[in-house]
């Protein structure tokens, strides 16, 4: 089989490209899962003082959630690589052996999918609450 000119597949790869990029215009934002909701919600709760320590103790006070740092970091990684949230790391201190910590921010793809979620899960909540036999 032959090789494709070049003004062929030069003006196949322009419509995909369009098409591609008119799809991701139109598309809402990849929703965040159960664990990921929580991450999101514990790193905008913090603000300014929102690391991993910090993130991990947030989820296991409030939501009664325990996890490994391990599936915290993975998540985080998860949610920087997803473009919810920004991480910057901060001076070294000796209360950590010169180590630096690394805070987290949530961006505002991270806030548009956070609030897409929680409208979701208040829409399937409404009038459940009877369901489960009365108030919660």
């Amino acid at each position: 089989m032959g090789l494709l000119p070049a003004t062929l597949l030069t003006r196949h790869s322009n419509i995909f490209y369009i098409v591609s990029m008119q799809g991701r215009r139109n598309q809402k934002c990849d929703p965040p899962g159960e664990f990921e909701t929580l991450v999101l919600m514990a790193v905008l709760r913090l603000g300014n003082n929102a690391y991993g320590m910090r993130i991990h103790q947030e989820i296991e006070d409030r939501a009664g959630r325990r996890s490994s740092y391990g599936a915290l970091y993975t998540t985080l990684d998860r949610l920087e690589h997803k473009g919810y949230v920004s991480s910057s790391v901060g001076e070294p201190t000796p209360e950590r052996g010169g180590r630096a910590k690394k805070f987290f921010k949530v961006d505002n793809m991270g806030k548009a999918a956070l609030r897409q979620s929680y409208r979701a899960t208040q829409r399937m909540a409404e009038g459940i609450e009877p369901l489960l036999g009365g108030v919660l």
